[in-house]
């Protein structure tokens, strides 16, 4: 099959809405459901990041998107407890590689990953159908799944669920077209690989970069390569912990990834873990219930928990973030200004990647000597619309 119609473009306002090949076979098979427009932007866009971040890391890798941007992107490194419990993940419950690897992505950003679309490296298993199940989503692709899983799957949203197949042997033309206003725009496709030889050179006198942060810094970097532009990721354990996308400035992608990672780690707190929740609260209740809470926004307290909680006080926050190293940030075009830099320090951020170029480069680098922080100015730009 070389074409497929769709129930309609990006609003429903707009018919005519298909996909097509030009030459040969769609390598996209449908196996539950009906997918939309928005829905395969985002599992193709997707389905290439955790293919190369599989490829880069040799992890498995997930990533959970929404509006052709990812909410969440992470690979397989095992959860620790306190990971656990922040993603409601009971203790004898066991998860493959790949299903760690999606309760990661999902839990990065869990508001923004409600009514997402997932993309898993390797074939989905039976653990990793059980954990999509539980979450509010609107579908999947991966390049095969195990026949339970995939019963699994198909009886999510009522029958409904976007199941999709990738073959994961199909080349990508080299060359890429969009047409805007009966125009066509053409490019060569994006083919660089992420791998640990882009994580080059070291530019600041701090040089240690662990193989833990490298993995991380890989994790950011092809993120933001199939993140709308501009875009800044902060990463942890082999996860986005902040994600921000599509903003005009540089400086507001870090702030806003860099509120996302601060509540990633505020999350991880007693008073958040241990919060009384009302048994009737589902799991996306829960989300909001910590989000509010978190931001100091819970004006009664019975909508979610069984007693009256404090919040999080600001000397409390404050300890919190000030102890908090070792974090990793990818930038997908340079810093025009040392604010970046100084804004990113208050996020425990550790080691930089970032392509360089400006003529304010010297200023930058001066900023993670004072701050302590590795960087890395490879050259490589990952502007992405």
């Amino acid at each position: 099959m070389n074409h497929m119609d769709l129930k309609y473009g990006c609003n429903p306002n707009q018919g005519n809405a298909s996909i097509s090949m030009v030459k040969g076979e769609l390598p996209l098979t449908v196996l539950n459901g009906k997918p939309g427009y928005i829905n395969l932007l985002d599992a193709l866009n997707g389905w290439q990041l955790v293919d190369q971040l599989a490829k880069g890391t040799g992890y498995s890798a997930a990533t959970s998107f929404k509006h052709v941007s990812p909410a969440g992107a992470a690979i397989s490194i095992p959860l620790n407890d306190v990971e656990k419990q922040m993603y409601f993940i009971g203790e004898n419950e066991e998860l493959s590689p790949l299903a760690t690897a999606y309760v990661r992505a999902r839990g990065a950003d869990r508001m923004s990953s409600f009514g997402d679309f997932i993309s898993l490296s390797e074939e989905c298993d039976v653990q990793t159908a059980k954990m999509i199940k539980r979450e509010v989503s609107d579908g999947v692709i991966a390049p095969s799944y195990d026949p339970k899983a995939l019963d699994i799957l198909k009886k999510k949203k009522g029958g409904n669920y976007v199941v999709l197949q990738i073959d994961p042997t199909y080349e990508i033309p080299s060359l890429e077209t969009r047409t805007i206003m009966g125009i066509t725009f053409t490019q060569d496709r994006n083919a660089i690989v992420l791998d640990k030889t882009v994580l080059q050179p070291i530019v600041t006198e701090a040089k240690d970069l662990p193989e833990e942060a490298q993995l991380d810094l890989l994790v950011a970097l092809t993120a933001l390569k199939y993140t709308q532009s501009n875009s800044v990721c902060y990463a942890k354990r082999g996860q986005t912990i902040g994600v921000g996308a599509g903003q005009q400035s540089r400086i507001h992608c870090t702030r806003l990834a860099g509120e996302k990672a601060d509540h990633w780690q505020l999350r991880q707190a007693d008073k958040v873990l241990n919060l009384p929740f009302l048994p009737s609260l589902s799991r996306n209740d829960k989300d909001n219930a910590v989000e509010n809470y978190l931001r100091g926004e819970v004006t009664d307290w019975k909508q979610y928990f069984t007693e009256e909680v404090p919040f999080l006080t600001e000397a409390e926050t404050k300890e919190i973030l000030s102890g908090i190293t070792g974090v990793s940030l990818a930038s997908d075009a340079f810093f025009p200004f040392r604010d970046n830099i100084d804004r990113a320090a208050k996020s425990g951020v550790s080691y930089i990647v970032q392509p360089g170029g400006s003529l304010r480069d010297d200023i930058v680098f001066d900023a993670c000597n004072e701050h302590g922080i590795v960087m890395v100015c490879n050259k490589i730009r990952l502007f992405h619309h």
